[in-house]
């Protein structure tokens, strides 16, 4: 998704965050080692790092609760679901002060962060990582939350572990999603011209959403089979979550 104003945050693949070759929010993930991080700590910084971001990742498992808060659209080739959270590059509107809004959900792929799963060179093999460039994590010293205690991992690590391992699976499963969507030619490109009540326009392109008619009109046996899988819940989550647009431009 791109926002058409300079230094675009976006994660998409065709947006402003390209230039990066590691994910949104990551500068420099390294794996875990007991013995090279065994003095690291992480502290609570909240969610400052993504107050420049207008859109993040989300999974199928978050659709229900996303949509509630968030557009929700799909972008770059493998058409990513992402959760829009503002219509002007680099500014989050649900990100002050390093907080995230109180009665809004927080995506997972920020609650992740700094850790990350790093894909090894065998299929299906994730080690886990975390960002040393983030300013949570703490080399030396006593604040925060130990990574390792005793040369073993924490209870940070091993929780960090097992989120990291849902969001990957998750994300898989994501991908079968959406290429199904594309599959059966339900994505069709959208863009939106918007102009604030100060005067100020913003424009916002490069994003794809269901097309309610192709889908209406889908095969039974295509609705028989998405039914099961749980998928045409997906599709109404992500279709009501487009009134969410409204929401962006409110002061």
């Amino acid at each position: 998704m791109n926002t058409q104003n300079p230094e675009s945050e976006s994660p998409a693949p065709n947006g402003g965050a390209e230039a990066n070759p590691w994910p949104l929010f990551y500068r420099e993930p390294r794996v875990l080692s007991s013995i090279e991080h065994a003095g690291w700590r992480v502290r609570p910084t909240g969610a400052g790092f993504a107050a420049a971001s207008n859109s993040v990742p989300v999974v199928i498992g978050e659709f229900a609760a996303a949509s509630r808060n968030y557009p929700l659209v799909f972008a770059g080739p493998e058409h990513t679901p992402l959760a829009v959270l503002g219509v002007e590059a680099g500014r989050n509107r649900f990100v002050n002060d390093g907080a995230w809004a109180e009665n809004a959900y927080v995506p997972a792929y920020v609650r992740r962060y700094p850790f990350v799963f790093v894909q090894t060179g065998e299929p299906d093999g994730y080690v886990l990582a975390i960002d040393a460039g983030a300013d949570a994590v703490i080399r030396s010293g006593e604040e925060g939350n130990p990574l390792f205690e005793d040369g073993q991992a924490s209870e940070l690590t091993r929780q960090a572990l097992q989120f990291c391992d849902t969001f990957t699976r998750e994300d898989q499963a994501t991908r079968l999603f959406a290429a199904a969507l594309a599959e059966q030619g339900l994505l069709i490109e959208r863009s939106a011209n918007i102009a604030f009540a100060d005067g100020r326009r913003s424009s916002v392109d490069g994003f794809h959403v269901v097309d309610a008619e192709r889908f209406a009109a889908l095969p039974d046996a295509v609705i028989v089979d998405w039914h099961r899988k749980g998928w045409l819940a997906l599709v109404h989550f992500h279709l009501a979550s487009l009134g969410r647009f409204n929401d962006l431009l409110a002061p």
